[in-house]
């Protein structure tokens, strides 16, 4: 396992990475599914423990995945485990979870999800604290007094880095400035890699700002491993994200089957392969410090760390960038 330091920091996070947003199961928020299928406690911590062994320093995790749930269960684990919980790095978010409040990046409420997330994980302070979205308001109404807060914790020692996820350039763009963040979050596939493909408005804005990105859904949620079946399409229960999602359709399924095979006729059939191949895609982009993909058992976790030290060349990078965008 290598590791990459965040941004213009000294923490270094292994480049495999683990997130956790399956550890909340099904959930909702405000009424929308927001969760994932339940996991079991024993298998998660084999997971974490194969994770730890293979060198995976850094877990992201959020207030939102499964309303405090996740942050919960990994305390748990690590305690099963007997890790220290601040020998790791451990990340965690605000702004999907409002709670009572009218909006949640309100000062009180960040401020007050921060204290919950600690009490959670049971440690005096976040590694990392995202800003979880870039809907501050209208007319970015709540954006100045949710700074001001996020900085009163770095002074307070509550949180050492500040992070910012969001879901397009515009909002990076715009917010940067502003929250002035060590690393940046959002998804990065070799599907949709519009945020770290050199040359990107995004890549552009790191560059400038000597920012660093963290990469969720690296394995397009399990569609680069060429899991699933065009004649049986996977279906998802109730407070699962993916349910009705179009990309799990028979259609879609049957457009990226062909591609799949041309990645495993260069990079190798089976899954941990595959894996290898969309890891590496991410971490050969500039200003990558790590991919965070999900795991629910011992067996997905080591899939996942398999592909440390697997890199691509730029030719490979660019032919699986051809395949996947004809």
């Amino acid at each position: 396992m290598q590791y990459r330091k965040l941004g213009r920091s000294d923490v270094k996070v292994s480049e495999i990475s683990f997130g956790c947003w399956t550890m909340g199961g099904l959930n909702w928020v405000n009424g929308s599914p927001n969760g994932w299928a339940n996991v079991n406690e024993d298998e998660v911590t084999a997971a974490v423990k194969a994770g730890l062994d293979a060198g995976v320093n850094h877990f992201d995790n959020a207030d939102v995945y499964g309303n405090g749930k996740a942050e919960q269960m990994l305390t748990r684990v690590l305690e099963r485990l007997g890790v220290v919980s601040t020998s790791v790095l451990i990340a965690s978010k605000v702004g999907h979870f409002p709670g009572t409040a009218a909006h949640a990046y309100e000062a009180a409420h960040i401020r007050h999800q921060c204290e919950q997330s600690l009490i959670n994980l049971k440690r005096d302070y976040l590694d990392i604290y995202y800003f979880h979205h870039g809907n501050f308001g209208p007319k970015d109404c709540y954006l100045a007094d949710a700074v001001v807060t996020m900085n009163k914790l770095v002074a307070e020692g509550k949180v050492r880095l500040v992070g910012l996820s969001a879901y397009s350039a515009d909002d990076f763009e715009r917010l940067v400035p502003h929250v002035k963040p060590t690393c940046l979050q959002s998804w990065a596939h070799a599907m949709d890699d519009q945020f770290i493909r050199p040359g990107s408005r995004v890549a552009n804005l790191m560059a400038q700002h000597g920012l660093s990105f963290v990469c969720f859904s690296p394995l397009a949620q399990g569609l680069l491993l060429d899991k699933f079946n065009p004649d049986n399409p996977p279906t998802f229960d109730e407070g699962d994200h993916r349910r009705n999602a179009k990309k799990f359709t028979r259609e879609e399924l049957l457009k990226l089957k062909p591609k799949l095979a041309q990645l495993k006729a260069r990079f190798g059939p089976t899954t941990e392969d595959l894996a290898a191949m969309a890891l590496n895609y991410d971490l050969a982009q500039p200003n990558v410090a790590c991919v965070i993909p999900g795991f629910r058992n011992i067996g997905q976790a080591v899939c996942n760390v398999q592909a440390a030290g697997r890199y691509l060349s730029p030719a490979d990078v660019d032919f699986v960038r051809q395949v996947l965008a004809s």
